[in-house]
């Protein structure tokens, strides 16, 4: 029975894994700003692996965000010229 819950987890995970990375490609942002976003994506992916619901909830964070416009800040805005 709990097997059913992780598998059925799994498959929701990587479902919205792979809808997060469709929504961030398309996100018309500066290339700093999807590069950081594709980074969390990627920590969020690698952390499934060890513990699924933490990178759901990681996820759901994530997916929020981007509804609600808030984006990591663009790390080549801030530095010398």
């Amino acid at each position: 029975m709990e097997r059913d819950s992780q598998l059925k987890l799994y498959r929701l995970v990587a479902d919205q894994l792979k809808e997060a990375h469709t929504r961030v490609r398309a996100l018309q942002v500066p290339e700093g700003v999807r590069m950081a976003l594709s980074r969390q994506l990627l920590a969020i992916t690698a952390s499934a692996k060890h513990d699924l619901s933490g990178a759901a909830r990681r996820l759901d964070r994530l997916m929020n965000d981007l509804d609600e416009g808030r984006f990591p800040e663009d790390p080549g805005t801030h530095g010398t010229p």
